[in-house]
């Protein structure tokens, strides 16, 4: 169904696959893994057809699909409405178009007034139509509704122009074009960011129970556990792979990096053994050169028997912290009467509600109800049409944007942190060692530095984000989705780093066992802007009413 062939992948000099080749059988559901920046992104670009390999062949089916991270509003055409676009992906929305023709075709006076061409017009018709009725046409728009339904979207963003989505609803737009599709081949990157708890589980059945093939990259441990066969695992520019769960491929690992720990204990001991005879035979007698010769020929048998044993590489680990903030006033933010709409659709209206320095708020809300829009707001992006914010003494705030649209695409890395390096009242730039420094701590090294941020990974634009935020020293953080794409290592170090900070923030994640261990003192659900104290039952009510 997907065949590679010493495919080889590269980004100016650096080599992300090396003449790698591997196949995925018809109805396999395989993941990709591997750490931030290795390469899985762009692997799944030049399968899709987006870019062009260095070397190798792709053997893929003719029908498949391709699932972006991250697709712009711009993608969709001005005033068109979301089912519409939802119902274009069907294989048989041509059929449809057709009928259409064809029933316009019968009822032009022309054709009406000659016997011959109606009779020619009424035979085409009745022919697509018994073709379009056993290729299951007349369910399209309810197939269509139901995969709507399952990923999220509701009957009134179905009726909203796509072009005015939010991310999330987006996404669930594409998921289920692609669901809606029914490709032979499916190739997902991260197709569950955004996706609430229901709509994740939904995802995840349809994946276990699809016909199609598919091959998806995803850091939800949970979808690689339910809905995956096999595990590929890009690492240093190859290509391995596993069978079964994640969970397995975790075990599998663990048994392996075993194994070569006690093949190169058992060489080394033997090594060691034959060179301290060795040197015991140096004179230059006959005898001990013979000796010599046969003791040279057990170290090669040595190197035949274990092979050349791989090092064991440490991994590197994120150790994030963010820096002790200056203290604000007691009010960090207070919102009266807040009102903000797009093109005659009021988002949300008159919302009020006070943050204490110190305080975690979780803005809680289905896709589409402005949980960005709200951040947004808060952070000077947007005006809103009515109502005031008035931030408190001494709050320096600063946002994490999920879409990454703050990222100037043709611009450096480092670049981007020496615009977010500029000193305030409060603190003095950093020098650029120390800038690099904190590039490093996020793994963003060496060439990175100078890549344009628009070729990076969506983990890469992710940890660029978190590292420009640091840099900035703010006491009120704005966090709209600050784990999407970070693989789990990551993620668990931005979660510690938060439940450090001594500063304020609020914060928007689908990540729910995340928003659990942050520990948010409140919560803010919008479109209502109720306030409450954070419980835990609130993520299994809110963003499904």
């Amino acid at each position: 169904m997907l065949e590679v062939v010493d495919l080889t992948i590269a980004h100016g000099a650096r080599v992300l696959l090396d003449a790698a080749s591997f196949r995925i059988a018809a109805g396999e559901n395989v993941a990709l893994i591997g750490r931030n920046g290795a390469g899985k992104t762009t692997l799944l670009r030049t399968l899709a057809g987006e870019f062009m390999a260095e070397g190798g062949q792709i053997i893929r089916p003719p029908r498949y699909g391709w699932l972006r991270q991250d697709l712009p509003a711009s993608a969709y055409d001005k005033g068109a409405l979301t089912f519409e676009v939802l119902l274009t992906a069907s294989p048989l929305w041509d059929d449809h178009q057709r009928l259409d023709q064809l029933r316009l075709a019968m009822s032009d006076p022309e054709v009406i007034a000659d016997g011959d061409r109606l009779e020619k017009a009424i035979n085409a018709f009745t022919n697509a139509e018994t073709r379009f009725g056993e290729e299951g046409g007349y369910e399209l728009e309810a197939n269509a509704e139901r995969i709507a339904h399952g990923v999220g979207l509701k009957d009134e963003d179905l009726l909203q122009e796509a072009s005015i989505l939010s991310g999330g609803q987006r996404r669930r737009l594409e998921i289920a074009r692609l669901l809606l599709a029914q490709h032979e081949l499916l190739i997902l990157d991260e197709p569950t960011n955004h996706l609430d708890a229901d709509a994740k589980r939904w995802v995840m059945d349809f994946l276990t129970d699809t016909k199609s093939t598919v091959l998806v990259v995803s850091h939800d441990i949970e979808l690689m556990d339910k809905s995956i066969d096999r595990v590929l695992v890009l690492e240093n520019a190859t290509i391995d792979a596993y069978r079964g769960t994640y969970s397995s491929y975790l075990t599998q690992r663990a048994e392996r990096e075993e194994q070569r720990d006690r093949e190169a204990h058992n060489r080394d001991r033997e090594v060691k053994r034959i060179e301290k005879t060795l040197d015991m035979f140096q004179k230059g007698n006959a005898t001990h050169a013979q000796k010599r010769r046969s003791l040279n020929k057990r170290l090669e048998a040595v190197e035949r028997k274990f092979g050349p044993v791989e090092l064991k590489v440490k991994k590197r680990t994120l150790n994030v912290k963010f820096p002790t903030p200056t203290r604000a006033g007691d009010i960090v933010l207070e919102v009266h009467g807040l009102a903000k709409g797009f093109e005659k659709k009021k988002v949300w209206n008159n919302i009020n509600f006070t943050i204490g320095r110190g305080e975690r708020w979780l803005i809680l809300g289905r896709n589409g109800a402005g949980k960005t829009t709200l951040l947004r707001t808060i952070a000077g992006i947007y005006q809103p049409e009515a109502g005031e914010l008035r931030f408190g003494a001494g709050v320096h705030a600063s946002m994490y944007a999920q879409e990454h649209e703050d990222l100037q695409v043709d611009k450096s890395v480092f670049w981007h942190l020496e615009q977010a390096n500029k000193g305030t009242a409060t603190h003095k730039p950093l020098e650029d060692s120390e800038l690099r420094a904190m590039l490093g701590v996020f793994g963003l090294t060496g060439a990175v530095a100078n890549q344009e941020a628009g070729t990076l990974s969506g983990g890469e634009k992710t940890k660029l984000g978190l590292c420009r935020l640091i840099i900035q020293r703010a006491n009120f953080l704005l966090l709209d989705e600050p784990t999407n794409n970070l693989d789990p290592a990551s993620r668990e170090a931005i979660l510690a780093a938060l439940q450090n900070y001594k500063g304020t923030f609020g914060i928007v994640t689908h990540d729910t066992e995340f928003a659990i261990q942050i520990q948010p003192t409140h919560a803010l659900i919008v479109p209502t802007g109720e306030v409450r104290p954070f419980d835990e039952d609130l993520l299994d009510t809110i963003e499904t009413r």
